[in-house]
């Protein structure tokens, strides 16, 4: 009991360690342990609980800044959060996005072709054009939000912090149910550690967490997460026969935008 509960407990701690920038190895001495397969399978299964340490931190900063008094509009308080949200996460999705982009439009449809430039480290036009614009559109939904939420129920933050939780639960999904490219890495790993009930606990979970709280915007954000992951995973079995580190952080970022610009379009249809 005790060495499954160890086992678990490094699981989570090595979740913030591969997915965020926060120096838990300064904190927790089993950080600095070298993980066996089955705690970096388990990592996985943690994955929304990083999430939510993110949104909390997201939530935070705009809070704190009324709290006490510092008078900033909320398309600065946007930057700030998307600053701060780029930083904590090490920019590791957005690496991911950017490689993706380059091997989709230069891949020409050829699979291995595809696989190689997602290799290359160089940073092509296609990849900064993509980041610019899902950076641009990430902050301007974040400054409809943020202002909307400052004066309407708390909900709303909640629901904002559910964007990174989705993003990564979707991830966590595109782990478990589709076939990993590489023959080796920590995505075998995860593939092959990972028990698929964990997923139906954390969307039993989070639906009711959400729905709870508002039935109309709640049942937006999970469609639309549901749809994305749905469309991504169909373009990645086309291109490459499965997923990669690159691709599954390309689509925690195409999902975490897709949900703001939801709660954005939510903002609109409210006021």
């Amino acid at each position: 009991m005790f060495e499954m509960l160890k086992r678990h407990y490094h699981a989570l701690v090595l979740a913030f360690q591969f997915l965020t920038r926060i120096p838990v190895y300064k904190v927790f001495s089993i950080a600095n342990t070298v993980p066996t397969p089955q705690v970096s399978g388990k990592a996985l299964l943690y994955y929304p609980v990083v999430g939510a340490a993110i949104g909390g931190w997201l939530v935070l900063l705009p809070a704190a800044l009324n709290h006490f008094g510092i008078l900033v509009g909320p398309q600065l308080q946007a930057a700030l959060v998307l600053v701060f949200w780029v930083w904590i996460t090490g920019g590791l999705h957005l690496d991911g996005l950017a490689d993706s982009a380059d091997a989709w439009l230069g891949g020409f449809g050829d699979k291995q072709r595809t696989l190689d430039l997602m290799k290359d480290p160089t940073c092509g036009p296609s990849a900064v054009v993509v980041l610019v614009l899902t950076l641009l559109l990430k902050w301007l939904a974040l400054s409809e939000v943020i202002h909307f939420a400052q004066t309407a129920a708390s909900w709303w933050w909640l629901m904002l912090v559910m964007v990174p939780v989705l993003a990564r639960l979707q991830a966590m999904v595109l782990v478990v149910h589709t076939p990993y490219v590489r023959g080796e890495g920590l995505g075998t790993q995860l593939k092959n550690q990972v028990q698929a009930k964990w997923v139906w606990f954390w969307v039993m979970i989070l639906v009711t967490l959400m729905l709870y709280q508002t039935i109309a915007l709640s049942s937006a954000m999970l469609a639309t997460s549901a749809l994305g992951y749905a469309l991504m995973r169909r373009l990645m079995m086309q291109r490459i026969d499965g997923w990669t580190g690159d691709t599954a952080g390309a689509s925690i970022e195409v999902t975490e935008l897709l949900l703001l610009l939801v709660m954005a379009v939510s903002v609109s249809v409210a006021v």
